[in-house]
């Protein structure tokens, strides 16, 4: 190779000419934000009750209703801005790394600091950081990201490299021909994900809004047979349809599940975790199975040779040269260092080396061509023909907790290389506090089996280690599966799905991207390669693991939040149509009327947008979305409230003479209370008083609370006497309902 790179020099001076290795972010304007939320199913229901309320002449409704629309889509405008800036330090704390060659050595730098001129090496994994052209080597790129074809592209020798690539195989030293915005993908690496499909979560948020809207069916066609039954008008019914629709329709929903997650990212950033894709979090409570690829996840991937066995007695420093001629100076790979490192300090060199093939996943090795004709191997024991002797050789290194690589020339085992790769100093203490938290946890490595043992002994797993076939058949009877390939995790991780379990999986190789990819919680550790990182939805930035458990607690917090919303949502929204669908019938008027349901939907969006920070407890096992347990804990509240609502419509219209409007009155601030004692009592499984809610929870609660009672009292003229009445009769089912509540999740 005829390149020897730029010096520290020559690069400063490029980057004042062509600017460093990134393109200025494209930013959306807030007002495109809010356009935005005026399109989609939810907000087109919301447009066309307001269409139907314009042709029937119901100006008021008309404003109210769009009132509410553009007040969802400012907030979920300015929801989505926060959300960006949580997990949009991904571009600014997830630096991708090249290796480059600068004043004649390889070195480790960000590739935002590449410039034209640059020497790169590329290895398996890789994300090309910027046009480039092959001057050494050969590797297999999948460039669909550039240039949408399928197919990978083998690249040799003067070919052109697209930024944004991928390499899949083999290595290959480039040179950085344009980079930044003068680049073909403009940007070093894309890491946010967009369009991301949506969690269990949010699945679990439609199906009740979908049976939500079933109700709202059936109650149409009561109402339009009782209106034939009673030769009323079907048209005079509309109104009352649409509102009915509008309050079921849960508008504020995205901007809710916005504010619990980007809160969560962003407590999360500081602490070293990056969250890029916002359904992590949210899996994360669900997780009941973690699997841990042993190298670089629970050891440091920082190995080193800890002794060179002859098999057929040549002295260790020619099978030490043997195995060097597998290593290219550029290389990165951990196993390569440390073979750099050991030549290094034992004084050895290796010259007559006429091709090499850096290791590959897919191979399990790496191989050389000596001028002589002889070829050299370096890899996995798995790979070779073992006879008994070598077998119990490597068993019994094995057992030691060592990594072992067979030495062959010419497909003759010659000797063993055996490495030690220290285990995270916070493993043992890690494991721990996962399993405390239901949490079952399981190895993989392509170690052998023995290897695998040790090490779990040593971390507090199952000692237990099987293969492939184990970890498909019966996988939770172990600690962890040795022997296995990249295409292998990918396999078990599904497996482990169809059979109904939530998996995540850490990683940091290219041999670990398809895994993390399906995961539903994919973990890149700090130390990952690109594709790993690219494919994960949560990247640790920093060495501890302790990090997965913050994630987790992170997740249960956002689930206790989104339980409270979807627990009071059932219940109110079912309180609300069947007090005023059976109201209507029996009494022949709204008993609340449409304006005010309006507002009632207003006042509740108000709490449902501040959920996101409210203070929760912690479950420490796995979450169950249950939707069955769910609506039971939801027909507790909306059949003790109903029957209250019910009682009290009863009472006035037969032993008061107020009018329809203060009927209304009533009937408002009753429905306000309920929904705010619903709202603190779902938010623990606790009295309601055993964790305090947030300042902002709290202050919209007390907001909505005295400015509906002055509402009622002075706009409706319901009067304060009976609007105090209300609210200690509310009061007192609000505390019935929380003791029914208590005992109900303790039994």
């Amino acid at each position: 190779m005829k390149e020897k790179g730029l010096t520290t020099q020559a690069a400063e001076g490029l980057v004042k000419k062509y600017g460093y290795n990134e393109t200025p972010q494209i930013k959306k304007t807030f007002f495109s934000l809010i356009l935005k939320r005026m399109i989609g199913p939810i907000p087109y229901i919301i447009e066309l009750a307001l269409v139907i309320e314009l042709l029937l002449g119901n100006y008021i409704q008309v404003i109210f209703i769009f009132a509410l629309l553009l007040f969802s889509a400012i907030d979920g405008a300015i929801q989505e801005n926060r959300a960006a800036e949580s997990i949009g330090e991904l571009n600014t704390k997830l630096i991708a790394y090249a290796s480059v060659l600068r004043d004649g050595k390889w070195q480790r730098l960000s590739s935002r600091e590449l410039v034209p001129g640059d020497v790169v090496h590329l290895s398996v994994g890789s994300i090309i950081p910027a046009d480039c052209k092959v001057i050494d080597g050969m590797i297999l790129v999948d460039q669909s990201v550039i240039t949408g074809e399928s197919k990978a592209i083998s690249k040799v020798e003067d070919d052109r490299l697209y930024s944004g690539s991928t390499v899949i195989q083999g290595t290959a030293d480039v040179l950085v021909e344009k980079t930044g915005k003068n680049s073909s993908l403009g940007k070093t690496t894309e890491l946010v994900r967009t369009n991301e499909a949506p969690g269990r979560l949010e699945n679990l948020l439609f199906t009740v809004v979908k049976y939500l809207a079933y109700l709202d069916i059936v109650l149409a066609v009561i109402l339009a047979i009782t209106a034939l039954i009673r030769h009323t008008p079907i048209m005079s019914l509309l109104p009352f349809l649409v509102i009915l629709f509008v309050a079921t329709i849960p508008i504020s929903m995205p901007s809710s599940f916005a504010v619990a997650n980007s809160l969560e990212a962003g407590i999360l950033s500081k602490k070293g975790i990056l969250v890029g894709g916002l359904t992590g979090i949210q899996e994360a409570a669900s997780m009941n199975i973690l699997l841990m690829d042993k190298t670089g996840t629970i050891t440091k991937n920082q190995p080193e040779v800890v002794d060179v066995v002859s098999l057929n007695g040549l002295d260790r420093v020619q099978l030490l040269k043997y195995a060097l001629a597998t290593v290219k100076p550029s290389s990165v790979n951990p196993l390569d260092l440390a073979i750099l490192k050991k030549a290094k300090l034992d004084n050895v060199t290796v010259t007559n080396i006429k091709e090499q093939v850096s290791f590959d996943p897919k191979l399990k090795g790496a191989k050389a061509i000596l001028k002589n004709g002889d070829e050299i191997f370096l890899g996995s024991p798995i790979k070779g023909n073992l006879d008994k002797p070598i077998e119990k050789k490597i068993t019994e290194l094995s057992a030691q907790g060592l990594q072992v690589m067979v030495l062959s020339i010419n497909q003759e085992i010659i000797g063993l290389l055996t490495f030690q790769d220290p285990i995270k100093n916070d493993m043992s203490q890690t494991i721990a506090t996962l399993k405390k938290q239901g949490i079952t946890v399981l190895m993989l490595t392509g170690d052998t089996i023995s290897t695998a043992k040790a090490i779990a002994q040593k971390i507090g797993l199952n000692s237990r280690i099987g293969n492939l076939e184990s970890a498909l058949s019966d996988p939770l009877s172990f600690g962890g599966f040795a022997n296995v390939y990249p295409e292998d995790k990918f396999k078990i991780v599904k497996s482990l799905q169809d059979k109904g379990y939530v998996v995540g999986m850490t990683g940091d190789g290219v041999n670990d991207a398809p895994a993390l990819k399906q995961a539903d919680v994919g973990i890149a550790i700090n130390t990952a390669t690109d594709i790993s990182k690219l494919a994960a939805k949560i990247i640790l930035t920093e060495p501890p693991l302790i990090g997965i458990t913050k994630l987790i607690d992170s997740g249960h917090r956002v689930y206790q939040r989104m339980m409270t919303w979807l627990i009071t949502k059932l219940a109110r929204t079912a309180q609300l149509a069947l007090l005023l669908t059976f109201g209507y019938l029996f009494t022949n008027f709204f008993p609340v009327s449409l304006n005010i349901i309006v507002f009632i939907v207003i006042f509740n969006d108000c709490v449902t947008l501040t959920l996101g920070t409210d203070r929760v407890k912690i479950n420490h096992l796995p979450e169950n979305w249950n939707l069955k347990n769910l609506t039971k804990i939801s027909a507790i509240y909306t059949i003790g409230w109903l029957a209250l609502g019910f009682l009290m419509l009863w009472y006035c219209v037969t032993y008061t003479n107020f009018n329809q409007t203060q009927i209304s009155g009533m009937l408002f601030v009753y429905l306000i209370y309920s929904a705010m004692g619903m709202i603190l009592s779902t938010r623990t499984r606790d009295h309601f008083w055993s964790i305090p809610t947030s300042k902002a929870v709290g202050t919209v609660i007390c907001f909505n609370l005295i400015i509906s009672s002055l509402i009622s009292m002075f706009g409706l003229g319901a009067g304060i006497m009976n609007v105090l009445l209300i609210f200690v009769i509310c009061c007192a089912m609000f505390l019935l309902l929380d003791v029914i509540k208590v005992s109900y999740y303790r039994n």
